[in-house]
């Protein structure tokens, strides 16, 4: 295995530092409050970045989602390339390629996906059996950027994907509160739309594949917010003193900030490991699962340690650490907790070694 990122991997990562580190700043994000940052979103697309990420794959997304997650910037990126360009370009039809990718390179489409999660029911789809286009009938209670999607990609409990236009009749769309800014939202379908997103392999392989990429990419935008978190702490250990001489130098605060840095060193590395396998078209589902669960359980230990290391103003609702600590709870919140991920990944490992 070989993650060193290639040249084109690079220059999207760097180019994507350099647009989050001079836009999506504390002062910007604090006027913004809970508001996607459509004025960035619009310097992302028209650096090309979202389009980028057909040449430079997964790998690619991962080291640019990281840098959004250093600054908690309020954009779509994660959701529109991972469940749209990814996942429309993997398995989508010649047509339905045609149709999305150019708007959702350009910005002008968002795609999100309605995965539930949790043991909320499964979408329906009805009528499924003659034309290939069906009507979806269900509720997903939170989704992801549902609130700026264009696109869906919905599956119903056979696993199949679905293709489901936010403006279609039976699209019910409602903003919910969460922990972190995501302009997330209830989706209520009642007879709505939909086609099949086709593609060669079979539904259910199309369905593992999507979502092992979004595992993954989100995986990677967490080891960024943890990232941001350290970084922030250790700069504030190492001026704020006590007992007359800085927190830094104390043993205690070292240990806490050494096992945040090792637990976002494993966020990235397996989430380069799933990313690089899944464009090396290898299996990837288990390492999409493993990143994952360091996502989810070392993901809310880092955060902690962030806020924590800062003190009293760590508590600071307005203090742009406090912005780590909750992006860094609803990721895993969205990824899902880490008892029900090891269960999945036992279930799948034990499956794979029957076959």
């Amino acid at each position: 295995m070989d993650f060193t990122p290639t040249e084109e991997q690079r220059a999207a990562g760097d180019l994507a530092a350099e647009i989050f580190g001079d836009l999506s700043t504390p002062e910007r994000l604090a006027a913004l409050g809970t508001a996607t940052d459509t004025d960035l979103w619009k310097a992302l697309c028209a650096a090309g970045l979202p389009g980028a990420v057909a040449e430079t794959g997964l790998l690619g997304l991962v080291l640019m989602l990281e840098e959004q997650g250093r600054t908690t910037a309020q954009v779509p990126f994660a959701a529109s390339c991972a469940y749209g360009l990814l996942g429309v370009g993997a398995h989508g039809s010649d047509a339905q390629r045609a149709r999305l990718l150019p708007g959702l390179k350009d910005g002008t489409e968002v795609a999100t996906g309605a995965f539930a999660r949790g043991g909320a029911r499964p979408v329906t789809a009805d009528g499924a059996a003659g034309s290939g286009r069906a009507r979806l009938i269900g509720t997903v209670p939170v989704v992801p950027w549902l609130c700026e999607a264009t696109v869906l990609l919905v599956p119903d409990g056979q696993r199949r994907l679905w293709l489901v236009r936010t403006d279609e009749p039976g699209v019910g769309v409602v903003p919910v509160a969460t922990t972190a800014p995501w302009s997330a939202g209830r989706l209520t379908l009642e007879g709505a739309a939909a086609e099949p997103l086709g593609g060669p392999h079979p539904p259910g392989r199309a369905h593992d594949d999507v979502l092992a990429v979004a595992r993954t990419a989100f995986a990677g935008l967490q080891a960024g917010v943890c990232a941001g978190a350290l970084a922030r702490a250790v700069a504030h250990t190492t001026v704020r003193e006590q007992f007359g001489r800085p927190l830094a130098t104390h043993q205690a605060v070292q240990l806490r900030a050494a096992e945040a840095y090792m637990d976002t060193e494993a966020i990235r590395v397996t989430a380069y490991e799933a990313a690089w396998r899944r464009d090396a078209g290898l299996e990837h589902a288990t390492h999409a699962l493993t990143a994952a669960w360091w996502a989810s359980e070392a993901g809310k230990r880092v955060v902690h340690t962030g806020q924590h290391l800062h003190g009293g103003i760590g508590a600071d609702l307005d203090h742009p650490v406090h912005r780590h600590f909750l992006w860094g709870r609803q990721l895993d919140a969205h990824l899902g907790a880490g008892a029900a991920l090891l269960e999945e990944l036992g279930a799948l490992l034990t499956k794979e070694s029957q076959a």
